[in-house]
């Protein structure tokens, strides 16, 4: 049974079970506050901290883990990014006070105090622009770290903006943008055996969610001589089905697949061109 390590707790965690339920692999443990559970018949769940999660691939601990690109990065362990989960997204930025001089990274100069939990991804950063600053670590609360006079500078993750800006700071760069993604061990990369196989059936399964998730399922009933018209409205990933009704007379069925975004349009234009009996509804999983 391969062993995937996942996020314990938070918004992540709760993220991610959901992801691997609509994949068909729900989490069956014994309790809350259980360190393992079962993932469908092949895979057992290891719940660690999201930040050991490449520590615990990397040294073969687990086979596959989920967990952020932003700590894959900063833990510069030889892993592979299988597939983007595409949830937990934020950003790696540089902020500086909002009254202070600093107003774009080539105004941080050298020796500037930089308080992050992301020492790794910060020196290289800075190294590459040529600046030499010195790092401060911090566990948590790096935001607060100008305020109280230990660092001139942060490098912190966001996904809006809204914390940085009540400490009275302001983005002027940015690291490395973020979701949490499927990894494992680079040196696994071209495997052929059947551990392969199960993590590449793991990462379809999921991939297949991820792929239906900003995606819908359309079904109209269409005039047969605006098809040109509905197949410019509705391309789809291969062009719509059309299928004829029985005793339909001038009508047939066309099915496709549309992006979320696009549905709203998308109906009002089928009605424009005389379609009828239209259809929305989501999709659970989605392999191209």
């Amino acid at each position: 049974m391969l062993r995937i390590a996942l996020p314990h707790k938070g918004r992540l965690a709760a993220d991610v079970r959901d992801l691997f339920r609509d994949a068909g692999l729900e989490v069956r443990g014994l309790g809350d506050r259980a360190l393992t559970a079962s993932l469908g018949d092949e895979f057992q769940a290891l719940f660690v901290r999201a930040a050991d999660i490449p520590e615990f691939v990397a040294d073969g601990a687990a086979d596959a883990g989920v967990t952020g690109w932003d700590l894959v990065c900063e833990s510069e362990r030889p892993l592979a990014r299988r597939l983007d989960l595409r949830i937990g997204r934020c950003r790696l930025v540089v902020a500086a006070k909002d009254d202070g001089a600093v107003d774009s990274v080539d105004g941080v100069v050298e020796g500037t105090r930089v308080a992050t939990s992301f020492p790794r991804l910060t020196r290289r950063f800075f190294r590459d622009r040529g600046r030499s600053v010195s790092v401060v670590p911090v566990s948590g609360a790096t935001e607060v770290a100008p305020l109280l006079g230990i660092a001139d500078v942060v490098v912190d993750l966001t996904s809006t903006g809204s914390t940085l800006r009540v400490n009275r700071l302001r983005e002027i760069g940015t690291v490395l943008e973020s979701t949490a993604c499927l990894v494992t061990r680079a040196a696994d990369e071209g495997a052929r055996d059947g551990r392969a196989r199960a993590l590449d059936e793991l990462a379809s399964a999921l991939g297949s969610v991820v792929a239906a998730r900003d995606k819908r399922y359309l079904m109209a009933n269409a005039p047969r001589a605006r098809l040109a018209d509905v197949q410019r409205i509705l391309p789809g990933l291969n062009g719509p089905t059309v299928v004829d009704l029985l005793d339909g007379g001038g009508l047939v069925a066309v099915h496709a697949v549309v992006e979320a975004g696009a549905v709203y349009r998308s109906v009002a234009a089928l009605r424009e061109i005389g379609c009828e009996g239209i259809l929305v509804t989501r999709i659970e999983r989605l392999t191209p």
